[in-house]
């Protein structure tokens, strides 16, 4: 019963935020909070806003897109700073159309979902608040009340400028229901809702030989033509058109560029008049903010074509490119997997990042510098250290290419082959190897890969196939080297006495003589050595080491195996390297002894609790870095 019992509770709620007055009480709560008289772009803007924005690297990122946009935020930093911020402040840019052009599967949708859904919470808050005509089909703006000759006396005592003017419905309805005494008007707050159309609405072209301009703009009521006697009455008129029902909010123009001319003329008048045509009547008032969205080749079409100059002059294009961030890429990957029916099926570690690897690779143009490979641009775009690169270089590469992100591998064609994998193989279990064989197996199916294409598709596979294979050696290299704890702490140990002698320019004593020896060179070299420390910058290396072990020493801490992210993985890579031949035999024997399914039995527990394997995906592992050896 507690989901009736949240039912019960959220319409208790609703109850709580209703509000019905007349026109001035209505005055008295603008003169209290103004902002509840903001117009559609304002409240958009406000709404991301208020939802917190924080500094990364020099950026602003949004947290109202977080959880639901991966890899977006120069995009939704340009979308914001450049038409949601200068439309609240009332620039000219609000008389735009936004246009969000991108790829296939590149955000656009979720994007436009998002601000709705967002707008329908935020006009249940405080902050969000709108006020409209109660009774008017169209929610008008309460200020449109306020005479023309008024309303700069308005501005003066209030400070809020007021657009449009009183829709022909409210005008009668005014001189009818309330002999022309505004006060007395009745005001109520309003909840935005697209499920009951009000303040969002949706436009889908359809046949254009059937699709009537009355879904625009609404139609008359024939059924009352003999009531009122006239289809110039606006009460015979039904103000049921997406542009009607859209106003004080927002409308997603669905395929926009597909439309036919008729109806995009009637978004020239709106847009840059802030009004529109519709029946016989004066023209109507709106405040909303149209969105529509393409992908790169229809808008190339449209603004070739010459007739679509005057609406070409009311657009402003956003680009949506493609994600270009591997991990961000991970994380749609699972936002869409935790949403299907296939959330419980055990998905090996790395496995997702692996396919986030091929899909990046085949939205990368390829490097200019002749230093930098596709691999290196990769880890670079995901925020990695490159050695040798920095963040001017980044910065340098994205500016090489314009479109960068607008072709290449959706993200639904990945999740169509994970899923593929998952049905196919009927198994708890899947991993990377998996998943590339089906990217490569479905490259025959998809439609728009052509054979020149295929052949740069299978060379990213076999590319994130090399990646994977270091990754698989790496993870079985920890486990085996935390299985062989001591081990790597007596290393380390002897390394760090070595070190410091030699720093020192001291003599060392061997333990089981007594007498005075120097630092071992070979032991020293063959550590640094794992993670490419040259002879020159040895000395260096060792150093910074003994500044470290000193840091800790002052601040009461012990220098341990965690203390250094180099060294260890240095110590790791040697112990490895020492006990390859174990790992080897241990990993492929098909028949191990006793002390190998010891040793197994260790490092596939290592793997199931510390690293998210399951029994599966740990001895799939393992048998697959055996094999990798014996190469």
């Amino acid at each position: 019963m507690s989901i009736l019992r949240k039912v019960e509770n959220y319409r208790e709620e609703e109850e709580k935020l209703k509000w019905e007055g007349t026109f001035a009480d209505y005055l008295e709560i603008v003169k209290e909070k103004p902002w509840v008289a903001q117009s559609a772009h304002s409240r958009v803007y406000n709404m991301i806003k208020d939802a917190g924005v924080e500094e990364v690297n020099g950026r602003r990122r949004y947290k109202f897109f977080s959880n639901q946009l991966f890899g977006l935020e120069e995009a939704l930093e340009r979308l914001v700073e450049e038409y949601f911020h200068p439309s609240a402040k009332r620039l000219d840019v609000r008389k735009r159309i936004l246009l969000l052009m991108g790829p296939v599967s590149g955000g656009k949708s979720t994007l436009v979902s998002m601000l709705k859904r967002g707008l329908e919470e935020y006009s249940r808050t405080e902050r969000g608040s709108i006020f409209a005509i109660k009774g008017c089909p169209m929610h008008e703006d309460p200020l449109h009340l306020i005479p023309q000759h008024l309303r700069e006396d308005f501005h003066q005592e209030f400070g809020i400028r007021i657009e449009g003017n009183l829709s022909p419905l409210n005008l009668m309805r005014l001189e009818k229901e309330y002999s022309g005494r505004i006060e007395d008007v009745l005001i109520e707050r309003i909840f935005l809702s697209e499920d009951k159309r009000v303040g969002i609405g949706t436009f889908s072209p359809s046949d254009p030989k059937s699709q009537d301009i009355a879904d625009l703009t609404g139609s008359i009521d024939f059924s009352t033509i003999a009531e009122y006697g006239s289809e110039s009455d606006p009460r015979a008129y039904r103000f049921d058109g997406e542009l009607n029902k859209a106003n004080r909010g927002l409308m997603e123009f669905q395929e926009m560029l597909k439309c036919d001319e008729k109806f995009l003329w009637h978004l020239l008048s709106l847009t840059q008049e802030g009004n529109f045509k519709a029946g016989r009547f004066a023209l109507i008032s709106a405040d909303e903010l149209i969105v529509a969205h393409t992908n790169e080749t229809e808008y190339r079409s449209f603004i070739s074509n010459k007739k679509n100059e005057a609406l070409h002059s009311r657009i402003i294009v956003m680009p949506v490119p493609y994600n270009l961030k591997v991990t961000q890429e991970e994380k749609i990957y699972e936002k869409m997997i935790n949403e299907s029916d296939v959330s419980d099926v055990h998905i090996a570690p790395h496995t997702l990042r692996v396919a986030a690897m091929f899909t990046i690779l085949t939205r990368l143009k390829e490097p200019k510098r002749g230093d930098i490979d596709f691999i290196k641009k990769m880890r670079l775009y995901d925020g990695e250290n490159v050695e040798g690169f920095n963040i001017a270089d980044v910065d340098e590469m994205k500016k090489e290419y314009q479109d960068e992100g607008m072709s290449g591998i959706d993200p639904r064609y990945v999740i169509n082959r994970i899923s593929s994998t998952i049905i196919r193989k009927e198994v708890p279990s899947i991993n990377a190897l998996d998943v590339l064989r089906a990217l490569k197996e479905g490259l025959d199916q998809h439609p728009s890969i052509t054979q020149e294409l295929r052949e740069k598709y299978l060379n990213f596979i076999s590319l994130a196939r090399k990646e994977y294979d270091d990754i698989a050696k790496k993870e079985v290299q920890k486990a085996f080297v935390y299985s062989y704890e001591e081990s790597a702490k007596t290393l380390m140990d002897n390394y760090l006495d070595n070190v410091e002698a030699y720093c020192n320019k001291a003599k060392m004593r061997d333990q089981l003589t007594g007498e005075e020896i120097n630092p071992d060179e070979k032991l020293m070299r063959s550590i640094e050595e794992q993670i490419g420390i040259s002879e020159n910058a040895k000395k260096a290396f060792r150093e910074e080491i003994l500044i470290r072990i000193s840091a800790y020493a002052r601040k009461g801490k012990r220098f341990d195996y965690n203390s250094h992210d180099r060294l260890r993985e240095a110590i790791q890579k040697k112990l490895f390297a020492d006990l390859k031949d174990v790992v080897k035999i241990t990993t492929s024997s098909k028949t191990p002894d006793e002390q190998q399914l010891k040793k197994i039995n260790e490092v596939v527990a290592r793997l199931i609790d510390e690293y998210g394997y399951n029994s599966s995906s740990a001895n799939d592992l393992l048998r697959y870095v055996g094999s990798l050896l014996n190469r």
